[in-house]
């Protein structure tokens, strides 16, 4: 299993790295991106400091470390922007904040991240038709999660992935140990919001694909 959406004590969640790489690894994940809440204020910091660990603790871990950020409530007119500087700085992936029905994310979100380029939309609530065919243009992936709340538009976005071709990727959105789902779980989840079989296979790939290249390219 792969997984292309946690956090950590550097914003939200409740374990600092090392613990949760190590939980992950026990609940079966191969891979594990780091991707934590991040704004202008917090961001190089960030990821300076998920740099050092994954260099310094990664090779003496179970499960393979990518280095990201999750841009977290950012004005629309900053993200496309602040994508490229977290690149610059070294992310290998960069995961924004989508427009999740139960918190007020910034309508104008979802364009920004895809017209940007993100690698992935997480939580895109309920993403119009236009942004899901730009998503399918543009190679920006749309995340079916398993997180409380956030899931409750996983169908909507299934079903709008499905119409336009856009690719899927499954992730947990990870703030406390209980949030590393099995993978029975993670497939249930999928199949609930409407994937079939396949499509629920595809969208692992996808995963997969997506921490290969990153990883190739460190």
């Amino acid at each position: 299993m792969i997984d292309l959406h946690t956090h950590t004590t550097f914003s939200d969640g409740e374990l600092i790295p090392a613990e949760l790489a190590r939980r992950a690894a026990k609940a079966g994940y191969k891979g594990l991106a780091i991707t934590d809440h991040a704004d202008p204020s917090n961001m190089y910091l960030i990821i300076e400091n998920l740099l050092r660990f994954a260099e310094d603790t990664g090779p003496h871990l179970d499960v393979n470390l990518a280095v990201g950020v999750e841009l977290t409530h950012i004005p629309p007119a900053l993200i496309p922007g602040l994508i490229t500087e977290a690149r610059r700085a070294g992310a290998q992936l960069v995961v924004v904040h989508g427009e999740t029905i139960v918190e007020p994310v910034l309508r104008g979100t979802n364009l920004a991240a895809i017209e940007g380029g993100a690698d992935v939309l997480a939580h895109p609530g309920l993403i119009t038709i236009e942004e899901a065919g730009l998503a399918a243009e543009r190679g920006v992936h749309l995340e079916i999660t398993t997180r409380k709340g956030h899931s409750l538009t996983n169908g909507h976005v299934a079903v709008m992935a499905r119409t336009c071709g856009a690719k899927l990727v499954i992730n947990n959105d990870a703030h406390a140990p209980g949030d590393l789902v099995s993978q029975d779980m993670r497939r249930m989840i999928a199949l609930g919001a409407g994937l079939t079989s396949e499509e629920h296979r595809q969208a692992e790939k996808n995963s997969q694909d997506i921490f290969t290249r990153i990883m190739t390219r460190k």
